[in-house]
């Protein structure tokens, strides 16, 4: 396996792709650009300035399959060709009335549908804050008692959530539920749980989330995983290294309560590396999906199922569709599962996500660098 394979990575992006990535990774590369930047696009987003066709250009065709299911589709396709199949994200978040967490859960259940018999999309992504309110998650992992109306609404977040995962048993496609920020994760988690015990009983179509920057969340999983095995399902583990880092850190300063977050990124790389080993120790009551942009944590996970002979069919690898295209797409061709994790949506309502792509690629140190230097590889390359 080789990572540094850039003409296997690059294979389906133009030249032209490559020099727009090399702007916008070389521009999230400066901090002070990257924070002035995210200020700038919600003010202007405010005050409804004409700036749509800007971001969609930049940084929303970077990370996103499109504004459509069909764009998002074509964009799907142009990556199966390699063996990359997709993770198809409706890119909608924080929603607050229930007519939106109702259109939200159709629009889920549509892309459940739209999915159906399509290789090239193996799953769907959802948030859970895309049907239910954000405060209500507050309140029930915090354990506060809810009012008979708070009941109701809980119970109607379950529905949602089952509803959609019928849908998508019903057409062959598997369920990833992201995580969230650690004051609502609990309610997320038992949630997810609830759905694995329903729906996982002998094949794995339903996964939960775990940051492992979170530095109880090696011990959390440990303990969903011996759960599996003594209840007789399959935990679908979906392991990431976490996504609201400089949002947990501020809020646990403000609000005068220990950080969440592991206090260095070795102990995050550490807690990372034993979650994958845990899981393909014990992948006979759980499938593990590998989500990582970290290239030795990818080849540990794959000498350890070589080692072990671990079958592909359990073990999914996936990162974020415009990021880490050289572990992609060299994984593709050695024929390991993979999948892109492709957000669609309208501009408007995927900035969120962008603007949190824009953050990662600021602060997790030589990510940004990387990508720079393997676009200046293989441009190089197509020149000679």
């Amino acid at each position: 396996m080789n990572f540094d394979n850039t003409e296997i990575a690059f294979a389906p992006k133009s030249t032209k792709d490559l020099n727009k990535a090399h702007f916008l990774f070389s521009s999230m590369a400066k901090p002070w650009l990257t924070s002035l930047g995210i200020q700038c696009t919600y003010l202007a987003f405010k005050l409804h300035l004409p700036i749509k066709n800007i971001i969609k250009k930049t940084i929303f065709n970077q990370f996103c399959g499109g504004e459509t299911l069909d764009e998002a589709s074509i964009s799907a396709q142009k990556i199966f060709q390699y063996g990359v199949g997709v993770i198809l994200d409706y890119g909608v978040e924080g929603k607050k009335t229930e007519t939106e967490f109702d259109a939200t859960t159709a629009e889920f259940i549509r892309t459940i549908q739209f999915a159906k018999n399509k290789k090239h999309i193996p799953f769907i992504s959802i948030k859970v804050t895309g049907f239910a309110r954000f405060e209500l998650l507050e309140q029930l992992d915090a354990k506060h008692d809810l009012s008979e109306s708070e009941l109701d609404e809980w119970n109607r977040v379950r529905r949602r959530l089952d509803d959609i995962c019928k849908n998508a048993i019903d057409c062959g496609l598997k369920i990833l539920i992201d995580a969230e920020e650690s004051w609502i994760q609990g309610p997320v988690d038992e949630l997810a749980l609830d759905m694995m015990r329903k729906y996982n009983q002998k094949s794995c179509s339903i996964f939960n989330t775990y940051q492992m920057y979170r530095h109880d969340r090696l011990a959390f999983l440990k303990k969903e995983i011996e759960l599996a095995s003594t209840e007789n399902f399959i935990l679908g583990s979906k392991l990431v290294r976490g996504a609201y880092m400089e949002k947990e850190r501020a809020r646990a300063i403000d609000k005068k309560y220990p950080s969440p977050i592991q206090a260095t990124k070795e102990a995050t790389d550490r807690d990372y590396d034993e979650a994958v080993l845990y899981c393909l120790e014990h992948i006979d009551c759980n499938h593990l999906f590998v989500g990582t942009h970290n290239e030795l944590s990818c080849y540990k996970a794959i000498e350890y199922m070589g080692n072990n002979k671990i079958s592909k069919a359990h073990v999914y690898f996936s990162q974020l569709f415009g990021m880490s295209d050289n572990i992609s797409f060299n994984l593709a061709k050695e024929e390991y599962q993979v999948s892109k994790y492709l957000p669609y949506g309208p501009v408007h309502d995927v900035i969120p996500y962008l603007m949190r792509r824009a953050q990662e690629n600021t602060s997790v140190a030589g990510q940004t660098g990387r990508e720079l230097t393997l676009i200046n590889k293989e441009i190089l390359r197509r020149k000679k």
